[in-house]
């Protein structure tokens, strides 16, 4: 398999991918995520694991919920900066801890509080990153392409 697009090659997969995306996205209106964060979370989680496609798609898609260049510009060293809130750093320190989690006691512990999101908000946050690693997945092995666009 050399670059099978694996959604292309097996819909029904890729479909039942698309109803847990669907579910994860309810689950976090439900528990009152805002978009900005719930996008945040993807693109952390999308640079964890190197997907360009994700990443231009989400930063696009965090751009028109109102997120600012200066917040994306330092997503990746968010526990350095004063840009996020408590409960954007406790979704960032979840969705590195499910995205690293086979790196096995070498998740960085950001000492952050996680108690600032309820219980139905981090199991929702926990979801979404569960679902944009299996995209990421799916993006990277199927070799999605990504290109300035003109």
């Amino acid at each position: 398999m050399a670059h099978a697009n694996i959604g292309k090659t097996h819909p029904a997969a890729y479909q039942a991918m698309m109803e847990l995306n669907n579910q994860a996205a309810h689950a976090a209106a439900a528990a009152g995520l805002d978009a900005k964060l719930i996008e945040l979370v993807k693109i952390r989680a999308s640079q964890l694991n190197g997907c360009a496609f994700c990443l231009k798609l989400h930063v696009g898609d965090a751009i028109k919920h109102g997120e600012t260049w200066d917040r994306l510009a330092v997503i990746a060293g968010w526990w350095e900066s004063h840009y996020f809130t408590p409960e954007e750093q406790a979704a960032l320190q979840i969705a590195e801890r499910v995205t690293l989690i086979s790196d096995h006691g070498h998740i960085p512990d950001r000492g952050v509080d996680e108690d600032r999101l309820t219980d139905r908000q981090a199991a929702a946050v926990t979801w979404l990153t569960i679902v944009i690693n299996a995209w990421n997945r799916i993006a990277i092995t199927s070799h999605y392409p990504v290109a300035p666009t003109a």
